[in-house]
């Protein structure tokens, strides 16, 4: 029997020690055939972006021979099998630019010096005028004493004139959780001074670059306001409300009972009610962090944590508005929620009610159930499942000022029919 892939993100390892695999290199064809020169999918984490992405690049990587980790996939049967291996491809990932800003400054820079390392063979018997930027550029990039992110703006952009000066190509670059340095600068109090230098990087190569073929970025929210990705032509953003790219993250009900079957276990409605819930444009789908941690495992409790987005949540809702206090209740008291919900603005950003409740979407605590009015942006939202509903006890013990597990015990009280110790606890509320 395969090994199940727990937290395994990258792709060739994935295929070379066959793991458990659910095959989604569709999404490569798709991705080809809609030609949007620039690409944003956004994703509750956990849901399988860093995995796909390192997917891709491996598919289009010039450097590689990557046949044998795509054998017996659809992909392979599909007429694109002849884009593969074909392009000077950039993969940076940002999943770790987290916690002080020490370390997310590190994190970027250590990401796109390994792409600069990759292509070292880039670099040789330039004129004097690149050689100058070269030198500029790798001496910002190689400094982990300044703090800050200043003088590599040009850091991807000067990489890719480099290698479609050298394949005669133009350039794919993917990057996974490009939003994640700018969250976390937020949370960390330090967005003001890394705001201006991840602007640059990201808006130097996705805009104004020429070498640019297709790039494909992932997060879990929009950054809208920041010089990234203004006027930029044929800009595809793609969030949990479209169709486009909806069966590739995370698993679809026939996935579920094909891993699950597999590993002597039943898609019943237990599981159901755990782990399902979420909708992806139309498409049903289940966490597939919280399955493959059940598979393997094969106890039926929560498994999705999402640390980071807690702590971003929970810090908006001090800035929330009485309007969006009010809806929070009726959302803990019915489940579900119709409000107005925009998933395209950072709430950190423009701080509004709907922008606050598009968070709640993005990361995954709520899903959108319904449209009811798509032009004012009108839909019933809801706690997916019970993995998320003991979340949302956590979020509500802080939403009312409560010490950790107050309300669990008070459930549980209730639960066990013990009314002096419930009002014990009540008491001391």
């Amino acid at each position: 029997m395969k090994a199940i892939p727990i937290g395994i993100s990258n792709f060739e390892e994935l295929r070379i020690n066959n793991y458990y695999f659910v095959d989604k290199t569709n999404m490569i064809q798709e991705f080809l055939e809609r030609k949007s020169k620039v690409t944003l999918i956004t994703r509750p984490r956990r849901f399988g972006k860093t995995l796909n992405m390192s997917m891709m690049a491996s598919f289009f990587d010039v450097i590689k021979d990557s046949k044998y980790i795509f054998e017996n996939t659809v992909i392979m049967n599909s007429d694109y099998i002849n884009e593969m291996n074909r392009y000077p491809t950039i993969f940076i990932s940002f999943a770790n630019a987290k916690r002080d800003r020490e370390s997310i400054i590190t994190t970027i820079k250590k990401q796109i010096l390994s792409e600069w390392a990759k292509y070292e063979y880039v670099f040789k018997n330039l004129n004097k005028y690149d050689q100058k930027e070269h030198d500029y550029i790798e001496s910002n990039l190689m400094d982990f004493h300044s703090n800050n992110l200043n003088g590599i703006n040009d850091a991807l952009s000067f990489l890719m004139e480099r290698l479609y000066a050298y394949y005669n190509k133009k350039v794919m670059v993917f990057t996974d959780e490009y939003d994640t340095p700018f969250i976390e600068a937020h949370v960390n109090d330090c967005y003001e001074e890394l705001r201006g230098g991840l602007s640059g990087l990201l808006h130097n190569s996705l805009k104004t670059s020429d070498c640019l073929k297709y790039a494909l970025l992932t997060g879990i929210q929009r950054v809208a306001k920041e010089n990234i990705f203004s006027d930029l032509n044929n800009l595809d953003v793609n969030s949990v409300l479209d169709t486009a790219y909806s069966e590739y993250f995370g698993f679809n009900t026939d996935e579920v009972n094909q891993l699950l079957n597999t590993y002597g276990l039943t898609l019943n409605d237990d599981v159901k009610s755990m782990y399902g819930g979420y909708k992806i444009g139309s498409i049903d789908i289940y966490n597939p962090w919280s399955i493959l941690n059940y598979a393997q495992k094969k106890e039926l409790i929560p498994y999705w944590i999402n640390t980071s987005a807690n702590t971003m949540i929970k810090e908006n809702i001090k800035n929330a508005d009485l309007d969006y206090k009010d809806q929070y209740e009726d959302l803990i008291k019915n489940g579900y929620l119709d409000t107005q919900v925009n998933t395209q603005t950072s709430f950190y950003e423009v701080k509004s009610t709907p922008n606050l409740w598009g968070l709640f979407v993005n990361a995954g605590y709520l899903t959108i159930d319904k449209a009811i009015d798509i032009t004012d942006s009108f839909y019933r939202i809801r706690i997916p499942n019970q993995e998320v509903n003991r979340e949302f006890r956590n979020l509500t013990e802080y939403y009312l000022s409560l010490n950790e597990g107050q309300l669990n015990r008070l459930l549980r009280f209730l639960i066990q029919e013990q009314p002096d110790e419930f009002i014990k606890e009540y008491i001391n509320i």
